[in-house]
């Protein structure tokens, strides 16, 4: 770290199954969440929450600005990616979709975004992932292209 930097940077990630498939177990969902609490803490990062649903997960993280945002995701998609393949938890080959979402959220906003992220059960009896996904690009005011939102299989 270099001397006499101070930050408080909180970024909430979310990210989905490649294709959106909800094939995320809930008799592995738990070692997922560790193994990736892990990477972020090899990685000198906080992990504030994490849970999310079959075919996505909700990281809220406070980042040490020594590392870029986009090279954090690369480490914890690729290598979870390659602890669920190499447990064999799914039938089929895991990847996650390309891309992200990452929102900053100030310390005062910190307790009402883990709250959400805890109880995602809860949100998506309410709305489906598309959509609490796209209400997060409108909230933040994120232009996006329909067609780049997370696929689905066709």
């Amino acid at each position: 770290m270099y001397g006499n930097t101070y930050t408080q940077i909180h970024i909430h990630f979310v990210f989905a199954v490649k294709f959106r498939q909800a094939i995320i177990n809930k008799n592995w969902k738990e070692d997922l969440y560790k193994y990736i609490a892990g990477i972020i803490k090899n990685n000198n990062h906080k992990l504030l929450a994490i849970n999310g649903f079959s075919d996505h997960i909700h990281i809220l993280i406070g980042i040490r600005p020594a590392q870029s945002i986009s090279d954090l995701m690369k480490i914890i998609k690729q290598d979870s990616s390659k602890w669920i393949n190499a447990n064999k938890f799914s039938k089929f080959h895991f990847e996650w979709q390309e891309g992200y979402g990452a929102f900053s959220y100030s310390k005062s906003q910190l307790a009402t975004v883990v709250n959400y992220i805890q109880n995602q059960e809860l949100q998506h009896k309410k709305k489906t992932f598309r959509e609490e996904y796209i209400d997060f690009l409108e909230k933040f005011d994120v232009d996006y292209d329909e067609k780049f939102i997370f696929k689905e299989l066709i």
